[in-house]
């Protein structure tokens, strides 16, 4: 598998994921156009793409205009196996590359994705659209939670080191 930075010949795979999610599926697909990926992949942020032999089994976008994370969806088949989480964690370090802004997203309440981004280390922040619950990153919260991971490798490779001693 390999995460990419997508591009505009993306757009119709992109389409195919988008349209294949149990979750926080469109009331109506054509209400998000190619037009509109590509803009927001192209003009207000980016976006990358999860391949797998040539397919592309999931993708997220960020919109820099609106400080919110546009998209992130994967086929139902390649959840829950840490596709997703490098998705995000891609995109939310080039993010805060580009602005020490907040960032935001919503989501529908009850489900994988509410409980996804509460591991990541969102912050609910209340209610928005029809119910959704409104998230927020901050780069203070990003940084911690970066730190934190960079600690618990650090010790890990520590205890490898002990380990390697001791044997």
């Amino acid at each position: 598998m390999i995460i990419r930075e997508a591009v505009t010949a993306d757009i119709k795979q992109i389409q195919v994921v988008r349209n294949a999610v149990k979750e926080n599926m469109l009331s109506d697909s054509s209400l998000v156009s190619d037009k509109d990926y590509e803009e927001f992949m192209t003009v207000r942020g980016k976006g990358w793409v999860s391949e797998i032999e040539n397919q592309i089994v999931g993708f997220s976008i960020v919109d820099l205009t609106d400080n919110n994370i546009w998209a992130l969806f994967l086929k139902p088949e390649f959840e829950n196996i840490g596709i997703g989480r490098e998705q995000h964690d891609i995109m939310i370090n080039w993010y805060f590359s580009k602005t020490k802004a907040s960032v935001s997203l919503g989501t529908a309440p009850n489900t994988r994705a509410k409980l996804f981004y509460q591991k990541a280390g969102w912050t609910v922040i209340g209610t928005h659209r029809k119910g959704e619950i409104k998230f927020e990153m901050t780069l203070d919260n990003w940084l911690s939670i970066n730190n934190k991971k960079r600690n618990w490798v650090s010790q890990i490779n520590t205890i490898k080191k002990i380990w390697k001693r001791n044997d």
